[in-house]
């Protein structure tokens, strides 16, 4: 009896300790997975992307995709390239500036705030006249901005959006800017000044081709010749922290996904 007691006592002592060693497996490999998704959400990217407003549609989609093939986030401020352009010389933590003027991006490199070895070209942009498709009015050419019922026409700013600057120039070429300056408004950028014709405040607007929609739009193409190319480069600006996903999001611009969504929206990529 003393015997089997004691056998009894030593298996009852056994299946406690290993009960305990089978825990402490169980919280180690629950501490391990634990510190495996902390370390996937630690290293889980942010970018920040200053854009110009006809990048809006392009851009939404391609930073989409963008996200879902680099494990990392995109956040776009959208807006004229003149006023992102400032906002980055006055220390707005942007990683990457994609403007509407090539220009801008070679002062802002000239001034010290670009990574000059990530300039590249991207786009050529077009524009438009663009009326609304249950207007009175039919805008197909410039002469038609002569029609004494048109009140108010929409452009871009041209001295800071480069997309007023070109519907300037063309209004110019066409000899028709001492008509027409005083029944024009003017838009903060691109976006802004489509808005202006949707809202019903603008009777025709000069806007970019690749923010029109064929369902609620007529867009009519304004010769290129009129005007001098919208050449719209991008760049790393220099004070990112996050230098390696901003170079990695520019030749992803530039790469065969990112050209084919650019030319979706009528844009003219490098080597097209």
């Amino acid at each position: 009896m003393k015997i089997n007691l004691i056998m009894l006592l030593i298996i009852i002592t056994s299946l406690s300790i290993a009960g305990c060693d089978a825990k402490e497996n169980i919280l180690s490999t629950t501490d391990t997975s634990s510190e495996s998704v902390d370390l996937i959400t630690q290293e889980k990217g942010e970018l920040t992307v200053a854009a110009a407003s006809d990048l809006t549609k392009a851009f939404t989609d391609l930073g989409t995709a963008f996200e879902a093939s680099n494990n990392c986030t995109v956040t776009f401020s959208f807006g004229s390239t003149g006023m992102l352009a400032e906002q980055i010389m006055n220390g707005a933590p942007f990683d990457v500036f994609a403007a509407a003027n090539e220009i801008i991006i070679t002062d802002l490199d000239e001034k010290g705030f670009i990574l000059s070895d990530t300039i590249q070209l991207y786009a050529l942009g077009r524009i438009g006249l663009t009326t609304l498709k249950d207007s009175k009015f039919e805008v197909r050419t410039m002469d038609d901005l002569k029609n004494p019922e048109i009140k108010v026409i929409a452009i871009a700013n041209p001295d800071h959006a480069p997309y007023g600057l070109a519907a300037k120039q063309a209004i110019e070429t066409a000899d028709l800017w001492d008509i027409l300056e005083p029944k024009m408004i003017f838009g903060k950028n691109i976006s802004e000044t489509l808005s202006y014709l949707t809202t019903g405040n603008a009777d025709v607007a000069f806007i970019a081709l690749s923010l029109k929609d064929e369902a609620t739009l007529d867009f009519n193409l304004i010769d290129s010749d009129m005007h001098e190319p919208l050449r719209q480069a991008m760049a790393v600006v220099k004070d990112t922290q996050n230098e390696v996903l901003a170079r990695a999001f520019i030749d992803y611009v530039n790469g065969p996904e990112g050209k084919e969504i650019m030319q979706k929206y009528g844009f003219v990529t490098p080597g097209e």
